[in-house]
């Protein structure tokens, strides 16, 4: 873990308990000196250094050595239309996806998506939390939803569409927006308002599935 989430702002001095404190004692084995870093859920972008003081049977109390503004985000921003899939696939995906440095995540209900799944955005956000202490990550990824695909490209006229074609792609450095469809792919009526934009495959003869394009696009473009 490369640092711990706190709800609030830490003090110079503060103690910890409870499910934190049996991690950092007794499974990553700190003792009294060690440093630990954190961040704050209102201040993401600044990173919090504190020395253990003193270790009780169920109390951890820290000093703060120093603290300083370091954000870590992926080099490159990439923002990515993807029709909704099962919200479990879209988990699965979700920590990976974060790790290598997705900025935003547009959810788009497009005709094949399945009408009785519901984006629990908070459940998200944790499953995001729990990525980003492990990979050093200093933001969320951003959410946002949109009721079709008309209304997303109409918002991003310069999406690239991800989808089966016989283009390829050689240079992927411009992409900043890739639009990804469901499973089954886009409609008949969908693929004819698309076809006025710039719409590529992965070379493979494989089909993926579209969690599985979400993850190797991102990772073509941003790594």
């Amino acid at each position: 873990m490369i640092y711990i989430l706190l709800d609030s702002k830490p003090k110079e001095e503060f103690s910890i308990k409870g499910e934190i404190f049996k991690y950092l004692v007794k499974v990553r084995r700190h003792n009294e000196g060690d440093e630990i870093n954190f961040r704050s859920k209102d201040e993401l972008k600044t990173l919090y250094k504190y020395k253990i003081s003193a270790i009780d049977n169920r109390l951890l109390k820290l000093v703060l050595v120093e603290s300083s503004i370091n954000e870590v985000k992926a080099k490159k921003s990439l923002h990515i239309g993807w029709c909704v899939i099962d919200t479990k696939s879209i988990e699965k995906v979700l920590s990976s996806l974060s790790e290598i440095g997705v900025e935003k995540i547009s959810f788009i209900f497009c005709d094949r998506s399945q009408k009785n799944f519901k984006l629990d955005l908070k459940r998200f956000e944790r499953i995001l939390e729990a990525s980003m202490q492990q990979c050093g990550r200093s933001s969320y990824i951003e959410f946002d939803s949109f009721k079709n695909i008309k209304e997303f490209i109409t918002q991003y006229p310069h999406a690239k569409v991800f989808d089966f074609t016989e283009k390829t792609l050689d240079d992927y450095s411009e992409i900043d927006t890739i639009l990804v469809g469901c499973e089954g792919g886009f409609s008949t009526s969908e693929k004819e308002f698309l076809k006025t934009q710039d719409v590529f495959r992965l070379d493979t003869p494989m089909v993926l599935r579209s969690e599985s394009a979400v993850m190797a696009v991102a990772s073509k473009i941003i790594l």
